[in-house]
């Protein structure tokens, strides 16, 4: 053999030997885990504890109790006459209930007393609306105020329940219709928190009026709403509405998405996509949906009837020649005038 291809082949045998080798150590062989460094604990603080926010507190927000928490605080930084010290005998969570944020807090962040404007005070309901907006009070019933169980903070749609007229026979249209959307509520009746008793639970009790959050032109069909000659119902929201609505006002391009991924501006987004009360996309319900014995739509008025102007009104035909109201006549006819009456006279019959 020679010897060129002997060497050849030995050397191929050992890189062989060497590959086998290596991969048994990395198979079998593997090495210990390396030791992690753990971070150093944060520091204890041993100052008084002071009331900081749990989240992110904007303009106008009613604080309750899952809003504010006691944390300790650097001794140092601590002003007992600017923070809520829980060794402070002045400071009761119950009273703070209610109150409205007059500047945005931080999550985290103390909480000053002249950051909040107590019920009572001057200028209250005036802080607790957000930049541009407006407050409207609308009456209710005990019927249609879920019960007492709305109170200041919360979402409601509000509905209204009216009766339509018109000219044709049989009763008039009974139709309920969800005229705005997602109302921030300020106040029930003169109270802007909510009472609790001995034992932490809220109490409930019923209410004459609501006093909602709205835009400038919202709060205009509040006022025409009113005046309708109806009854309007206030309907609570659920808290998980809001992720459906958010999907629809990104679909719909009124809230933007931040570019990145900025915490901040998330939560900016969140806050104005919950903010934001409707009015479009309206939803009703008539008499026809809830009983097979009434209307879905709004009857109309026979042929002869008069218009109160002299002229007799003519009926509009609906899709199909069909008159609403009255029967359309068959075949051809003859309109016989008296006066302001008309009658109409099919073709062969006795006047």
């Amino acid at each position: 053999m020679d010897v060129r291809k002997i060497v050849l082949l030995v050397g191929a045998l050992l890189i062989a030997a060497v590959t086998a080798f290596m991969a048994r150590s990395l198979i079998l062989g593997s090495g210990a885990p390396a030791a992690t460094a753990l971070g150093a604990p944060p520091p204890q603080v041993n100052g008084p504890e002071v009331l900081v926010a749990t989240r992110a507190l904007p303009i106008g927000t009613i604080l309750d109790a899952t809003a504010v928490k006691f944390q300790p605080w650097p001794q140092e930084l601590v002003d007992p006459k600017a923070y809520f010290v829980k060794s402070d005998a002045d400071t009761d969570l119950k009273k703070l209930q209610g109150t409205v944020v007059r500047f945005a807090i931080t999550a985290g962040q103390p909480l000053t007393q002249g950051a909040l404007v107590k019920p009572g005070d001057r200028g209250f309901l005036a802080a607790a609306l957000g930049p541009g907006m407006r407050a409207v009070t609308v009456p209710v019933s005990t019927q249609s105020a879920v019960a007492g169980f709305v109170f200041p903070g919360d979402r409601i749609d509000l509905m209204l329940t009216q009766s339509v007229p018109g000219g044709g026979d049989g009763p008039p249209l009974k139709v309920t219709e969800t005229v705005l959307k997602n109302l921030r509520v300020l106040a029930t009746d003169q109270r802007t928190d909510n009472t609790v008793d001995d034992e932490g639970k809220t109490v409930v009790r019923t209410y004459s009026t609501v006093t909602v959050e709205a835009t400038p032109k919202l709060a205009e069909k509040i006022a025409v709403t009113q005046n309708l000659g109806g009854t309007l119902t206030v309907a609570l929201r659920s808290i998980a509405d809001n992720a459906a609505e958010l999907e629809e006002a990104i679909a719909s391009g009124s809230v933007s998405v931040p570019e990145g991924n900025d915490p901040k501006a998330e939560r900016a987004m969140m806050a104005k996509a919950e903010g934001q009360a409707s009015a479009s996309k309206t939803t009703y319900a008539t008499g026809a949906d809830v009983s097979r014995f009434q209307r879905s739509t709004v009857p109309g008025k026979p042929a002869n009837s008069n218009n109160g102007f002299g002229a007799p009104a003519v009926a509009t035909p609906a899709p199909g020649g069909a008159y609403p109201g009255a029967a359309a006549p068959r075949g051809p006819v003859l309109r016989v005038a008296r006066g302001n009456n008309v009658t109409e006279v099919p073709i062969g019959g006795k006047n």
